[in-house]
């Protein structure tokens, strides 16, 4: 494989590559993404430089290896079993890092995937708060939204599902232990909250986005620094990889189209 920069990456692969980057420095945790780009991104950081990552096959085993998207249950080789009581145990203790999706979130990380409009009487109703409360108090949390619109990226959310900074600081010591809501990645580029009030800031934008692009999109106002690079380049090896060995079928262009 040629070492240069690759061309014809779409932007479905900046995505997974920058899921993947999520899991950039975490040793052994377990690391759980929903969505086809933040799986496609877990399994491509432990193929290369998260190898101690531990997968599960989203039931109650642990994997070997990255199985590609779609591999049916029966081609899967198990590491242990994973019983339920023992993911609450690995979550509990922060051991975890996960990508949830996010129908809503606002400038200072709150996420909803439970209900839009009025709590008493909502215009539609998603799949409630699930874990997402005791996630993000208890481990690392990112997020991933392939649409990037001002219905998703929003001043106040309508449910608090996961919690963010500002209302994980008011509950105090219990909540901010392992709270960490570390990137926002969506369609148009990636996000976090490293600002003195934990703002959302824009990290990077993916090739092809300009910032205006990301403004026009996003309901509050993002925290800007005075240059915004693009997100980084997949190397030869992670396009060989997401292409032939992980998502051979190109799933991940159905969920970003190019």
């Amino acid at each position: 494989m040629s070492e240069s920069t690759p061309t014809g990456v779409t932007r479905a692969e900046y995505c997974a590559v920058a899921c993947a980057e999520v899991f950039r420095g975490d040793g052994e945790v377990m690391a759980s993404a929903f969505g086809t780009a933040p799986a496609l991104g877990a399994r491509l950081a432990r193929l290369t430089f998260a190898p101690d990552l531990v997968l599960t096959d989203g039931d109650a085993a642990l994997v070997d290896g990255a199985p590609p998207l779609g591999a049916p249950p029966a081609s899967l080789v198990l590491e242990s079993h994973m019983p339920y009581r023992r993911v609450f145990d690995v979550v509990w203790s922060g051991r975890r890092d996960l990508i949830m999706m996010a129908s809503q979130i606002d400038r200072t990380g709150n996420q909803n995937i439970s209900a839009i409009g009025p709590w008493d009487r909502p215009k539609a109703q998603l799949v409630g708060v699930r874990g997402a409360p005791g996630n993000t108090v208890n481990h690392s949390t990112s997020y991933w939204v392939p649409n990037h619109s001002t219905r998703s990226f929003v001043e106040q959310v309508d449910v608090v599902s996961g919690v963010g900074y500002a209302r994980a600081e008011a509950a105090g010591p219990s909540a901010t232990r392992f709270h960490e809501i570390r990137y926002v990645v969506s369609n148009l580029g990636v996000f976090d909250f490293a600002t003195p009030d934990h703002s959302m800031r824009l990290v990077s934008v993916h090739p092809g986005v300009s910032v205006n692009d990301v403004v026009a999109a996003t309901g509050f106002a993002l925290v800007l620094p005075d240059e915004v690079p693009e997100t980084r380049v997949p190397t030869p090896e992670e396009l060989e990889l997401l292409r032939t060995v992980l998502d051979p079928r190109g799933l991940r262009e159905r969920e970003v189209p190019a």
